[in-house]
């Protein structure tokens, strides 16, 4: 039972042990990393199997839970989901200025040819008394086609979120990754008109991801661009997919972080943002999720002679999303990042709009 799943979690918070609950897009199922000790472990290679939790910063280690106990829970909400009417967030005019000032400075900077994208973001806080686990569930309820996750280490903190970009799934030799950028308040309609500066952000992403993978993997195929729904937003994106041999390492330092959280060219996005966004980032922007997990799948295998008869097709699978719309909990207190893409076309008041839309994504789940 669902219950006993969170109890079992939250004996694991009790003892100030580190674990991981969360749930796939469109999936029931709930899912549970327990650590047996409070040691902090990285990933090297991506050779290792757990769970990963990546920083912005690709300089600072790549955290991994060790999967010692594993849990697993169906989840049926018993209420209905909540609600999620866009508010604009507790608006401090010197954060404002700050924002818009920002904004018009990478706008500038883009101009003057150092950049053609950099993504800017910004931290909101807010008291909260409400616990981890009712907020996690609140999660479930509202956001369906996210991954929602509550994480939490003793030695680093805990984060929580739903996100709707995935990084990359890979299994079986083949790599599927999309390429996720342009933002609009979700209005009714799941195919609305793109303006320029949507469609030509989400160009940039995927081509800069093709272009990284060329060398690295075979038969590159790139989906047609399409309206995807995240709550009460709406985003553009390819799907795109490829073979791949044993080089997954290789790929996800390729991958992290693309144009989509970053910018183009990437190290001098980097460069801005460390030296303009006036915070660090952590686990924002970065990613997480399962690496190399056993999956098992049932079939039904055929036979003239005998009744069909069920058998169990094993696959070792790694599939990470991008840490989007995700608030850390602290001493508290509630850290909620957003950010949004910033081209040539960008106009400062529309991109500081786009925030407190996307701010919504967290603030509609606290009380």
């Amino acid at each position: 039972m669902f219950s006993a799943f969170l109890k079992r979690a939250g004996e694991q918070l009790k003892n100030e042990l580190p674990f991981v609950i969360y749930r796939k897009p469109k999936e029931s199922l709930v899912k549970g990393i327990l650590q047996k000790d409070d040691q902090l472990h990285y990933a090297s290679d991506y050779t290792e199997k757990g769970f990963v939790f990546a920083p912005f910063d690709k300089k600072e280690q790549t955290i991994l839970l060790l999967l010692d106990e594993g849990l697993s829970a169906d989840f049926e909400p018993k209420e209905p989901s909540v609600r999620t009417k866009d508010r604009l967030s507790r608006e401090d005019v010197e954060e404002k200025e700050f924002h818009l000032d920002l904004i018009q400075k990478g706008i500038e900077y883009i101009i003057a040819g150092n950049l053609q994208k950099v993504v800017l973001s910004r931290k909101i806080e807010i008291g909260n008394t409400e616990s981890p686990f009712s907020l996690f569930n609140k999660l479930l309820i509202t956001y369906s086609n996210a991954f929602c996750y509550l994480w939490y280490h003793p030695r680093v903190g805990m984060w929580l979120g739903a996100t709707p970009e995935i990084l990359l799934r890979a299994e079986n030799n083949r790599v599927t990754t999309m390429s996720l950028a342009g933002t609009q308040t979700y209005k009714g309609n799941d195919n609305p008109t793109w303006g320029k500066k949507e469609l030509t952000e989400q160009q940039l992403v995927t081509t800069y991801i093709t272009n990284v993978l060329e060398n690295k993997v075979s038969d590159i195929n790139v989906s047609n661009v399409e309206s995807i729904r995240a709550g009460q937003l709406l985003h553009l994106r390819s799907k795109i997919t490829a073979k791949y041999n044993n080089n997954l390492d290789e790929i996800i330092c390729s991958l992290h972080p693309t144009p989509a959280v970053c910018g183009m060219p990437l190290e001098l996005a980097k460069q801005f943002i460390s030296q303009n966004e006036n915070y660090h980032r952590g686990f924002y922007t970065g990613f997480l999720g399962e690496l190399n997990h056993r999956e098992e799948i049932e079939r039904n295998r055929s036979n003239r002679n005998q009744e069909n008869k069920s058998y169990k097709a094993i696959k070792i699978a790694t599939e990470l999303f991008v840490n989007l719309r995700c608030m850390q909990l602290k001493e508290g207190n509630v850290h909620i990042y957003v950010g949004g893409g910033i081209t040539k076309d960008s106009d400062p008041k529309k991109e500081w709009l786009e925030t407190v839309a996307k701010s919504n994504t967290m603030l509609n789940i606290l009380d």
